[in-house]
């Protein structure tokens, strides 16, 4: 117990700095369980409450930066990639078409709460030409506002934490074994549910040669493009002869499809 809260009581802001940085640069280490600790020890006087809310902040905007201008340079590419290689591919690619669409720059102020959407969101904005100005107001205001809860949390319930860190210490080894076994299982769970989203996709996919083929037929398909409206602003290219259609509008568009015909139907 007294290694693991001398290391912390020491080296606490600048572990809070490196914590919050990897999580916002995209790597999957949780940030709010340290930011829980951080707390405590804020209340017990190892350090203030301002540096340890000026810090988790500076590491978030640092963190969040990088891919705001990446998405600024290379647009839909930027979050493709990301969707690509997320946890949750399908969540993410909801995530980008509605939320920042709806919500606009204002959506940065809860997007670190959103799973699936904290990393979007930047290059998000980015990719929707928001302006430096505002995306470094909007986005400072979101992570102060997303690191104060954490921090007020761990110290209401200071005594609450110091008993876990006692508990974790007089496991030693085990403790890590026990996390890292965790962690370990929660990305195998994810890893299944993507394979199967991923096959799912692929039994009902059709090559673009295949399509090319099918609408020089006397009787082509119906192309359907539902991309939100986000979606189509940043990546202009589409489907000659596609229906631009919204998902929250799809029913409405439906009645007017013609019944005898094949439906092909691509998103993002």
């Amino acid at each position: 117990m007294h290694e693991l809260t001398g290391l912390l009581a020491q080296h606490g802001l600048l572990i809070v700095f490196v914590n919050v940085l990897l999580t916002q640069l995209g790597l999957p280490v949780p940030a709010v369980p340290m930011l829980v600790v951080a707390g405590a020890f804020a209340l017990q006087g190892e350090f203030g409450f301002g540096a340890l809310l000026l810090i988790a902040t500076s590491a978030a905007l640092l963190g969040d930066l990088p891919w705001y201008f990446a998405g600024r340079r290379y647009g839909h590419r930027v979050l493709r990639t990301l969707c690509r290689i997320a946890v949750e591919p399908d969540s993410c690619v909801k995530q980008t078409e509605t939320i920042f669409e709806r919500w606009g720059a204002s959506s940065l102020l809860v997007s670190k709460y959103i799973p699936g959407f904290a990393t979007v969101a930047p290059p998000l904005a980015g990719a929707m030409h928001l302006g430096l100005r505002p995306f470094l107001l909007f986005s400072t205001a979101g992570a102060l506002l997303w690191a104060a809860a954490p921090v007020l949390l761990g110290a209401v319930f200071h005594a609450e934490v110091e008993r876990a860190l006692a508990w974790f210490s007089e496991l030693g080894t085990g403790a890590l074994l026990l996390l890292g076994g965790l962690a370990a299982a929660y990305v195998a769970m994810k890893a299944v549910q993507r394979y199967l989203f991923l096959r799912m996709l692929r039994a009902a996919r059709m090559t673009v040669a295949e399509l090319r083929e099918l609408l020089g037929n006397g009787m082509p398909p119906v192309v359907i493009d539902v991309r939100s409206a986000a979606m189509r602003k940043i990546d202009p290219r589409r489907i000659p002869g596609a229906l631009a259609v919204n998902l929250e509008d799809a029913a409405a568009a439906l009645p007017g499809l013609p019944p005898d015909r094949d439906v092909v139907v691509y998103c993002s």
